[in-house]
């Protein structure tokens, strides 16, 4: 048996969609995740990055079976959960959850925060005082036993995102999927949850797959870092290896994009402009699918995919022309708020 917590093998997921071509409706497949392959051991945190569109909700809502991969293989604790009978699943999802993108649309606005956080101890009859177990969980995440009695509407974004995260904890899960988690919350209100995030990590022994396109919050939370670009990973690496050496284009595009909060050392950058738009997953370019707007874009790129594999910068690298070429990254404070 693996020592891996998590172990993800050429992951696939096709959607079926109709097209309009002239009066007639078409099939198409989109190839949404193609073939993507990580690890994730215990308290570790892999972080899941890539512009919209690239597949990184996907993969999260795949490992959860909430969507049903077309193919490949999600291995946890040396279980294989693809084609996993649902009553099994069950039963496994006590150590599996997820925390969702926006905390409002996931919360049930006729219950009270109370019944949406004991909602997972009914389903896997858990027995004691669930009311006390509602209340050590908000405690745990910062919030008062008391707002159990409150209804979603009359908390702020940042404290809905802590009720979804009590929620997530209820059962001690080893593996939290954190789906955008601060996407939609005030700078320094993600610094709160982010802080939070460690702290319980650190207690609780969790182990999370961060999705995210905030560089600055992945680089500041993640042990590893995976990059994916139209379904494929282009390059996965230690945080501080990835964003140190870069060596992928894409990768190198998107740190270049972080903003500098010092502005002497912001203007003195060198930003990496890409031209165009992201490919349709429908009809992906051949070869590798960064090519189209690639700055080192050859013929062999249309020709052949590059492989994820090591190429002498010490990490996998989907490129025929990887570099470790520097690059000036901003990075965001999270020092814990004075209140």
């Amino acid at each position: 048996m693996s020592d891996k917590l998590l172990e993800v093998t050429n992951l696939v997921k096709t959607f079926e969609v109709r097209r309009a071509n002239g009066i007639r409706v078409e099939r198409a497949s989109v190839q949404a995740v193609a073939g993507v392959s990580f690890d994730a051991e215990e308290g570790q945190t892999v972080g899941l990055v890539g512009e919209s569109g690239s597949g990184k909700t996907t993969v999260g809502r795949c490992l959860l079976r909430l969507l049903e991969p077309t193919s490949g293989s999600v291995v946890y604790k040396g279980q294989e959960l693809v084609g996993m009978h649902r009553n099994e699943l069950r039963d496994l999802r006590k150590e599996i959850q997820i925390v969702f993108q926006d905390p409002y649309a996931s919360l049930d606005p006729k219950r009270t925060v109370g019944d949406a956080i004991a909602e997972p101890f009914e389903i896997q009859k858990v027995k004691g005082d669930h009311k006390k177990m509602v209340g050590d969980l908000l405690e745990l995440v910062g919030l008062a036993p008391d707002h159990a009695q409150r209804f979603p509407h009359e908390f702020s974004g940042g404290q809905r995102q802590r009720i979804g995260i009590a929620r997530a904890l209820a059962l001690r899960p080893s593996l939290i999927v954190l789906d955008e988690p601060v996407s939609a919350l005030d700078v320094s209100i993600q610094a709160g949850v982010v802080n939070l995030l460690e702290d319980l990590q650190e207690e609780l022994g969790v182990a999370y797959i961060f999705i995210a396109h905030d560089l600055s919050v992945v680089r500041h939370i993640s042990d590893v870092v995976a990059v994916m670009y139209l379904g494929k990973l282009v390059e996965v690496a230690p945080a501080e290896e990835i964003y140190e050496r870069p060596s992928h284009p894409y990768t190198q595009a998107l740190l270049s994009a972080v903003p500098e909060p010092d502005p002497a050392l912001e203007r003195q950058r060198q930003r990496v402009m890409l031209e165009g738009e992201v490919p349709s997953p429908i009809n992906p370019p051949s070869g590798c699918r960064f090519r189209t707007r690639c700055p080192k874009a050859q013929d062999i790129c249309a020709a052949e995919e590059p492989l994820l594999i090591e190429r002498g910068q010490g990490h996998p690298v989907a490129c025929h022309f990887a570099d470790d070429t520097p690059v000036v990254v901003g990075d965001v404070s999270f020092e814990r708020p004075v209140l």
